[in-house]
């Protein structure tokens, strides 16, 4: 094996940000979309969390949590300069965290409300909004979460805010996040992505 293997799923928001760097990279993988009701044994035996993405290098190596992904791909080719000049900030890093934690887990109780009973899912969509509305803050003094141009920040948070926009698309059209609409629309418009979610 000479190309490296990437165990993806389309929509689900860790996949694609992996995607998105391994994309704007430019490294050649070899992509292989997964049913997450039926994972192949080649990804089983790969990553037994059998969890997406997974790439497995050609000298056999695996990594599986798709933030060490995105840092492998930029490492070997940053050419919009992602990592930025001077590396991602702390302040970066605690916002992904707080995606990656916190959000997350809002996210998965307000989009699968049914599962989660203890509450109704406008109190998990409030619980997220505390994020939404950092993230809005931010949006209106700058153009991007890191700074005036996009940064890896934008591209690990951004699927992320994607699921939580296609919950109720009416809700979020009319909500009072307007800098967090218009860096999600420019994002969902961009070639980029475009191209990594493509059947």
């Amino acid at each position: 094996m000479s190309t490296p293997i990437l165990y993806t799923f389309r929509r689900c928001p860790y996949a694609i940000r992996a995607r998105l760097a391994l994309k704007v990279s430019g490294v050649e993988v070899e992509m292989h979309e997964v049913s997450l009701r039926a994972k192949p044994q080649a990804l089983l035996d790969c990553s037994p969390k059998g969890t997406v993405p997974v790439l497995r290098l050609a000298d056999g190596t695996v990594i599986d949590q798709s933030l060490d992904i995105m840092r492998w791909a930029l490492a070997r080719n940053d050419p919009q300069a992602w990592l930025g000049q001077d590396g991602v900030t702390e302040q970066d890093w605690a916002l992904i965290a707080r995606n990656d934690g916190q959000f997350k887990q809002d996210l998965d109780r307000y989009k699968y409300a049914e599962r989660f009973p203890q509450q109704p899912a406008v109190i998990y969509r409030r619980q997220a909004e505390t994020f939404l509305a950092e993230l809005e803050h931010r949006l209106a003094l700058q153009p991007w979460l890191g700074g005036q141009r996009p940064g890896l920040a934008d591209f690990a948070i951004f699927p992320f805010i994607r699921q939580f926009a296609g919950v109720d698309p009416n809700w979020f059209g009319q909500s009072p996040y307007g800098h967090l609409r218009r860096w999600l629309d420019q994002l969902l418009a961009s070639p980029l992505f475009v191209a990594v979610m493509r059947k």
